[in-house]
């Protein structure tokens, strides 16, 4: 490994150390007649023959720009900045050492009755690119009120389960980025985190199927990266949003996001507070079968009534300075607070195998939880020149702390109400304490003929530490519960670098091709058995990207990647959590990652008709999966690698613009899934075909007024082992521009006809079980943002870290 590390630490140093040479092209840039000049526009040099873009650069504070090592040919230039017409230069010819200036370019306002309001780009909901599909959060009025979780859910091919999971195209092990960097939390825990996220604070959904080799090869199924709200700006700018949302419960959340920028700093940051209360009824059914005979022995009817009250501030402040136009050192701080309380009030009938009841079980949950988070990131950007090299490096360093006081009491009674059995309690003390360390570097090469070579390493560290205490309560004295109790300290290291070529063949094909490589080293402990385990491998992680224009109106792409699903850090903790007397989860230290191929074909015709046909193979897929001791009548979740997955799919998005006033955006995903392995030493061949659509029809009725319908709907589907019946939603809401477009009033309704409702069942083997669930789903919103600060177009910024597959394996919530 030390080789491979040297080697590629070589050709990095190796690559930016060669200077390009060339011509050179220089130019100022004026706003109009007036002899004031205009920063930060946006420079572009075009080739002459078919305008297609060779390089790009902003004017500096004094209005001039500046391209170097220009190869010899045939040029233009074009600048442009928010409020202004594009201008463009006479063509010009570069020889090898030949400096040109092409004068003085004329940036001509748009119109100039728009001085002094304030102007809101429209964007597209849903954008396709090559490598993703991006949502634009705020094209859609009925996300107003909404936390993350809602919006992923009304996202294209994505998928949230009963538990909050998140899966794509019917894949689980999705990997969540928030731009850029892995919240290192998984399953409920993430889920947690992003109910706890208000919509008002993101910009963009990115969804990426087959990430490039730069991205870290974690999540079978893709990324999906999160960016939050930027001003691009400079002066000061912001925005304050509040919204209240009023079902069965309560919900409201305000949050503010700044810009200021002025010369070589530029300071930005968010804060947002949440308050909610909701609920969730949750009724299950267990026939206890014999593992042998399967006959049936007992019946379990459960009903469980959860009552959550949320509350959490999450707050971010950065800074960037540029040390020079070429360097710029940037520090970003994070952070939140999420004191959650969980209550459970849970009642079971307990039947014989003709359904005749014989004793009930009442118990009641609560649990106290408190997340809190620190996250800081330190990077550097530095261009080697005007033709777009560049190196950036990142140093993370991210703490989680939990603390969860948890009382489960247990009461025992006959058919008829009498008390059979002493009642019991158990107490527990569940903390957790996460902390990671990361770097990473980047390298980028523009080479000849519009080629690019990327290059880039990064490590990371990860350290977790759950002591778990349980005491049992008898006759009102507190006794430790040795055999639940568990001290488990979990260290993981993981060492990676990549190499990424992208290339057009000729006017019509192109591609991209990269490699990963990436090295485990981790081990466990369980200081209260000794017991422990080690783990070391390496993976090649390939991607490969191919192109093909066949005219102005038909594209075609194919792509291929390989990646890795490594278990969640709680899902190796051999502790137990209860969820009441009968149901508790447990972890597996044997557990194994997951790989899996995936391979794309896509077409799209006028960026109108986009169709999709995708092949996706996982082996030593991790799984839920569902045990029972029919002595003591308990049943317990536990992760496996139970089996392998194929899945053959069919995407559809439809782009139309009906009218000028309305236009439609339909996605539909017809996907075969077959899961093939052994579950509870029986061979299980499960195979689905189930269908997933959204629907989302925006209006624009002038003078500010705009509204939006959208819904969703799944077939009946399989989720591992359960089997999920169909479910679907509907919303809409409407928006009016106030205050001279400077403030925006939302109304809207979620799930409209209360149908968002899980039911499934997990049968196989001597499982059989049967559940259905409803939350508190139906809102009505009111939201009102407002934005504040006037300027000009500011060069972006670089707000993204290295810590990007680590976060998402942290569990940080209910």
């Amino acid at each position: 490994m030390k080789n491979v590390f040297s080697l590629t630490a070589g050709l990095l140093l190796a690559l930016a150390g060669q200077a390009q040479t060339g011509g050179k092209i220089t130019g100022m840039i004026k706003d109009g007649d007036n002899p004031k000049v205009i920063e930060a526009a946006t420079i572009s040099l075009l080739n002459a023959k078919d305008s297609s873009l060779v390089k790009a650069t902003y004017s500096e504070k004094n209005g001039v720009f500046l391209f170097e090592g220009v190869k010899p040919g045939k040029y233009l230039v074009m600048a442009s900045s928010i409020g202004h017409n594009k201008s463009w230069s006479k063509p010009i010819a570069i020889a090898a050492t030949t400096e040109i200036n092409v004068g003085t370019l004329q940036l001509v306002a748009a119109d100039k009755s728009l001085k002094g309001v304030t102007v809101v780009a429209r964007k597209s909901l849903i954008e396709h690119r090559a490598d993703k599909t991006i949502v634009n959060v705020e094209a859609n009025v009925n996300n107003a009120g909404s936390t993350a979780l809602e919006v992923l859910e009304k996202s294209p091919g994505i998928s949230i389960d009963k538990d909050g999971n998140i899966g794509l195209k019917g894949k689980q092990g999705v990997k969540i980025l928030i731009d850029g960097k892995q919240s290192y939390l998984s399953g409920a825990d993430l889920a947690n985190l992003l109910k706890n996220m208000p919509a008002s604070q993101l910009d963009q959904i990115e969804i990426m199927t087959n990430p490039p080799a730069k991205y870290d090869a974690a999540g079978n199924a893709g990324v999906i990266n999160i960016r939050l709200k930027k001003t691009k700006v400079a002066g000061f700018n912001g925005s304050i949003t509040s919204s209240y949302s009023q079902g069965q419960h309560y919900r409201a959340n305000q949050s503010v996001n700044f810009n200021y920028r002025k010369q070589q700093v530029n300071i930005f940051g968010n804060i947002s507070y949440r308050n909610e209360r909701s609920f969730q009824d949750l009724v299950i059914q267990r026939k206890f079968r014999d593992k042998n005979t399967r006959e049936l022995l007992s019946i379990f009817d459960q009903e469980a009534n959860i009552r959550t009250r949320r509350q959490g501030i999450d707050a971010r402040l950065g800074v960037d300075y540029n040390f020079s136009k070429r360097t710029t050192v940037g520090l970003l701080v994070s952070g939140f607070s999420n004191p959650d309380k969980f209550r459970n009030k849970n009642s079971t009938w307990l039947r014989d195998n003709n359904g005749v009841a014989n004793a009930q079980t009442f118990s009641t949950t609560n649990m106290d939880i408190n997340w809190r988070n620190f996250s800081g990131n330190l990077n550097l950007r530095h261009v080697l020149d005007s033709a777009g090299q560049e190196i950036t490096a990142d140093i993370d360093y991210v703490n989680y702390r939990s603390s969860n006081q948890q009382a489960l009491s247990n009461y025992f009674f006959d058919a008829v109400g009498s008390k059979i059995a002493p009642s019991d309690t158990l107490l527990g003390q569940l903390p957790a304490d996460i902390t990671i360390y990361s770097a990473k570097t980047d390298y980028t090469r523009p080479l000849g003929h519009h080629a690019k070579l990327e290059a880039g390493l990064k490590w990371s560290s990860v350290k977790t530490d759950n002591n778990v205490q349980y005491d049992s309560l008898r006759n009102n004295i507190r006794v430790a519960d040795n055999n639940r109790s568990n001290h488990f300290v979990y260290e993981e290291q993981i060492q990676a670098a990549y190499v990424s070529f992208s290339k057009p063949i000729d006017q019509k094909w192109d591609f991209q091709v990269g490699l990963r490589l990436e090295n485990t080293v981790s081990k466990g402990r369980q200081l209260t058995t000794g017991e422990a385990f080690n783990r070391n491998y390496t993976q090649l992680f390939p991607t490969a990207y191919l192109g093909y224009k066949m005219n102005a109106a038909n594209n075609f792409s194919l792509n291929y990647g390989r990646r890795i699903e490594r278990p969640d850090y709680a899902d190796l903790n051999p502790f137990y959590f209860f969820l009441d007397r009968y149901t508790y989860e447990t972890g597996n230290p044997l557990l194994r990652p997951q790989f899996a191929h995936n391979a794309e074909l896509s077409h799209s015709y006028k960026n109108i008709l986009t169709t999709t046909i995708n092949y996706y193979k996982a082996t030593d897929l991790i799984e839920s999966t569902f045990e029972q001791n029919e002595v003591k009548q308990e049943t317990y979740v536990k992760k496996n690698n139970i089996a392998s997955q194929e899945q053959l799919g069919l995407a559809i998005n439809l782009a139309l613009p009906v009218q000028k006033w309305l236009s439609i955006n339909l996605y539909s995903n017809l996907n075969h899934n077959r899961y093939k392995g052994v579950l509870n030493n029986t061979q299980v061949d499960l195979r689905n075909t189930f269908l997933m659509s959204n629907l989302t029809a925006q209006m624009n009725f002038g003078k500010g007024w705009k509204a939006s319908v959208d819904g969703f709907y799944r077939t009946k589907s399989v989720e591992g082992i359960l089997v999920i019946s169909g479910m679907g939603a509907m919303n809409a809401g409407v928006s009016k521009s106030v205050l001279q477009n400077k403030g925006t009033l939302k109304l809207s309704v979620r799930d409209i006809f209360w149908s968002q409702r899980f039911t499934g069942t997990a049968q196989y083997a001597y499982i059989d079980t049967r559940f259905r669930q409803e939350r508190d789903s139906r809102l009505l919103t009111l939201s009102f943002t407002y934005r504040f600060g006037k300027g000009k177009p500011a060069s972006a910024r670089r707000q993204i870290g290295g810590a990007n597959d680590e976060k998402g394996r942290v569990k940080s919530g209910n």
